[in-house]
């Protein structure tokens, strides 16, 4: 199996600041991310001014502010990028952002994204999706909010325009998205309809869920995360703080150690144990040379090193070729 891709969802969550976006920049390294994810959008190509918010957005943020303007507040200009994009070079973090508009997609072509990330809300946006993939860039959709059918249409754009390689992303677009609605066997029913690689963009609170999608056969992990989760935002409330982001990448790398090749053999470190956990074939009393073995001769007790216990009827009826003392292994060169 491969190593899982651990995205580190920084989203909106610098609120406008680059100063806070690069601070988000180091914890994802910190924490063992293998990228950092943004956002890249223009307010006026993905909201009219009369759009309203969502109910989390409404919960953390209040109306004093329209959405337009929310969004034009959390842009980060071409500039921005760079200055994220350079910084992620120097400390070895691959940088991604999701585009929301076509001018966007092209800002990121340009500054030599290695990959798109597609939000789940631009699933039916099928000329944002095709003209992502004329981009010939590797593509990961996230597929919140949507039904099968409807991600069949949005991969059928995307490879009617390209050939480069998409992996389908679960995920429930609610934040913080309950337990109970989460339906991880989703990601599964992506994989088995489309032959495609899978992963789960978690919205929940906690690690646990993310967790259980690695153990399940996800290939990639999106987390939102946030320098303080207290800070005035949209996802704050909802993202995972640095040192929770950390356990949850030391608790994937775990998992996906322990999920091994699926060959079912004694493990290694079990191997020095065999002789001492299992039992054998002991002499229940002292037995003499020329002995015909009777099973009342015979008991059954660690160690595991002489004759295994399924043999157990192979053995009566044999004749001893040697002694053996009361609670001695039972050796199969004993045996005449």
């Amino acid at each position: 199996m491969a190593r899982v891709y651990i995205i580190a969802e920084a989203g909106v969550n610098h609120n406008g600041s680059v100063d806070l976006a690069l601070q988000l920049v180091e914890a994802a390294k910190d924490c063992g991310a293998d990228a950092v994810k943004f956002q890249t959008f223009r307010a006026d190509r993905i909201a009219s001014r009369s759009a309203a918010k969502a109910q989390y957005q409404e919960r953390q943020t209040g109306n004093a502010e329209s959405h337009f303007e929310m969004l034009q507040r959390l842009e980060l200009n071409a500039e921005a990028h760079r200055r994220l994009i350079d910084r992620c070079r120097q400390i070895d973090i691959e940088f991604l952002s999701s585009p929301f508009d076509e001018e966007s997609v092209d800002l990121l072509d340009a500054l030599g994204v290695s990959q798109f990330k597609v939000p789940s809300g631009e699933v039916t946006n099928l000329p944002l999706l095709r003209h992502i993939a004329s981009k010939g860039r590797p593509v990961i959709l996230s597929t919140g909010m949507s039904t099968l059918g409807e991600v069949e249409e949005a991969v059928l754009a995307l490879q009617a325009k390209g050939t480069a390689p998409i992996t389908l992303l679960h995920c429930v677009t609610e934040y913080p998205a309950p337990y109970s609605e989460i339906n991880l066997r989703a990601m599964q029913t992506l994989r088995a309809a489309f032959g495609l690689p899978v992963g789960y963009s978690d919205h929940t609170e906690g690690i646990e869920i993310a967790v259980a999608a690695v153990a399940m056969g996800a290939q990639v992990i999106e987390k939102h995360f946030t320098i303080d989760r207290s800070l005035p935002g949209p996802d704050h409330a909802a993202s995972l703080e640095p040192a929770e982001l950390k356990r949850m990448v030391t608790a994937i790398r775990n998992v996906e150690s322990a999920l091994g090749n699926g060959v079912k053999v004694p493990a290694p470190c079990e191997i020095p144990n065999i002789s001492v956990a299992r039992k054998s074939l002991i002499a229940a009393r002292n037995l003499s040379a020329g002995h015909r073995l009777r099973a009342e001769d015979i008991t059954i007790k660690r160690p595991g090193t002489g004759i295994s216990p399924k043999f157990l009827q192979v053995l009566v009826g044999h004749t001893l070729r040697t002694d053996v003392k009361e609670d001695e292994v039972i050796q199969w060169n004993d045996l005449a």
